[in-house]
């Protein structure tokens, strides 16, 4: 049987290009880029020239990048580093950010740092103005996602920007969806931290980066070593650090011709499955949207359906994707982002999300609606709807 892929947003596959530009470091250039002598020289040759490609490609300087173990941990370190640094300063944040971004702020919250989590609209966003008046001289941190990793929205980030630095705090953004996709320039969006991970974009698990703007006060969460300028202690992944950069640079020469391809498989596959199914609601910005994104609910007082149950029937006929974020699939619980949207539970559990790739093509469009109309019919049939 043959499969089809469609999840890339929770994962994708190594390029083959990025594991042959990190070969050498697992194995010839083996030393410590901590270490003074030639074999320590060399491998923090690679860790910088890394750094450098990354800085590059989103406008920082090599000096304000820092890797770290992936996208979690980036937005660990910038929201509770943050915090720490802050001196009892708030946080602001939205209902609907990556679980990430959601869980750290709750932890401070439970610890006595004030946190205000704003609502959405039906899109995914959040209002400018709600931020506006959220923010203030107490607050140290505003963290909003560059896009939504469920439903796709792109956050107006220029616009947050300037609200964020005119109450006097920082911006921090997770563009672990968006690094290689879209365009991403730190210095003309305004952004004072942005978290990235490789695997996102055809790179190796457990690196990702942090972008933390000069000056910026952050205090670390790990203690125990001087590496990455004392901000994140431990010996540095020089393969896995490569293998992130080289990983961004392909995926920002193709990004623009590549993005255009997903883009018409997406609206492809949204108007096939429109016309398939009028229980359908499509969640996310209409145009303001990733473009290899699609997130599907079926009408709860229309159709009752389980996302995992569909999810699973999809699987059986080599189709994988997914009812929502990869860090909760499987739960069972609705997804707090459509929740936060205004979905009503039911709805929310009945959603499934297509997110496109390289190796996807028309053929596997119309594979994966054919496919969807006989689980449906099935699964119709077995609701008695």
């Amino acid at each position: 049987m043959r499969r089809i892929y469609l999840d890339h947003t929770a994962t994708t596959p190594l390029d083959p290009r990025v594991l042959r530009a990190m070969e050498p470091y697992f194995s010839e250039v083996f030393g410590n880029a901590s270490s003074v002598h030639a074999f320590g020289r060399e491998a923090k040759q690679a860790l910088e020239r890394a750094r450098g490609t990354i800085a590059g490609i989103i406008g920082a300087e090599p000096g304000e990048v820092f890797f770290t173990s992936g996208g979690t941990e980036a937005d660990n370190l910038a929201i509770r580093g943050i915090a720490s640094a802050a001196g009892g300063r708030g946080i602001v944040t939205s209902q609907a950010e990556h679980h990430a971004v959601l869980e750290p702020c709750e932890y401070l919250a439970e610890s006595g740092t004030p946190v205000r989590f704003l609502p959405v609209n039906i899109h995914g966003s959040i209002d400018p103005e709600s931020l506006r008046e959220a923010v203030g001289p107490s607050t140290a941190l505003v963290s909003i996602m560059h896009a939504n990793n469920e439903v796709g929205t792109i956050s107006p980030l220029a616009v947050i920007a300037e609200i964020t630095h005119a109450a006097g705090a920082l911006l921090h953004t997770d563009a672990v969806q968006t690094a290689g996709r879209i365009p991403l320039d730190v210095r003309a969006l305004g952004i004072d931290l942005l978290s990235l991970s490789a695997h996102k974009m055809y790179g190796p698990k457990g690196i990702g980066a942090l972008y933390i703007r000069r000056g910026t006060a952050i205090d670390p969460l790990l203690r125990g070593g001087g590496q990455e300028r004392g901000r994140r202690p431990g010996t540095e992944n020089v393969p896995l650090a490569v293998g992130c950069a080289e990983a961004l640079r392909l995926a920002s020469e193709q990004m623009e011709e590549e993005s255009a391809r997903l883009r018409d498989l997406r609206d492809l596959l949204e108007n096939r499955i429109r016309a398939a199914f009028p229980e359908v609601l499509f969640n996310g910005h209409p145009r303001e949207r990733l473009p290899h994104i699609l997130n599907v609910s079926f009408d709860a007082s229309r159709l009752p359906l389980e996302g995992e149950m569909l999810v699973a029937n999809m699987d059986l006929e080599g189709i994988a994707l997914t009812s929502g974020s990869a860090c909760t699939s499987g739960s069972m619980q609705p997804s707090h982002v459509l929740l936060a949207m205004g979905r009503d539970t039911g709805t929310a559990k009945a959603t499934i999300r297509f997110s496109f790739g390289r190796s996807n093509s028309v053929e596997d469009v119309e594979s994966v609606v054919k496919s969807l109309e006989g689980v449906i019919a099935r699964m119709r049939k077995g609701s008695g709807r």
